[in-house]
């Protein structure tokens, strides 16, 4: 019997910072404060709704210690494996694929 494949759900970076604040517990608010963003901001980072910047990362290493760099690698592979599961851009770059092989012979 062969073992079903699940596939790998994506994992935003701001799933695992929503994560180790409430291991600290450390309120949103709170943390919003520190890092002198607004909550609404923060939030929809934690909630996968914005992007982790380069500069945000850089804030939660110096608050946290978590690991700029990891954040951001995170928040790469996020983007990737978004867009790789994006129909329409599959659909836009089979298309370029194909061109770009026509335009070599």
């Amino acid at each position: 019997m062969e073992k079903e494949i699940v596939p790998f759900r994506p994992v935003h970076p701001g799933e695992v910072l929503k994560d180790e604040l409430e291991y600290r517990k450390i309120s949103q608010k709170h943390f919003a404060q520190t890092l002198g963003l607004s909550y609404t901001a923060l939030n929809e980072i934690l909630n996968s709704k914005r992007p982790v910047s380069t500069d945000f990362a850089l804030m939660v290493e110096s608050a946290l210690g978590v690991s700029s760099g990891l954040l951001l690698r995170m928040q790469l592979s996020y983007n990737l494996q978004i867009a790789q599961k994006n129909s329409k851009l599959k659909k836009y770059l089979d298309k370029i694929h194909k061109l770009s092989v026509a335009a070599c012979f």
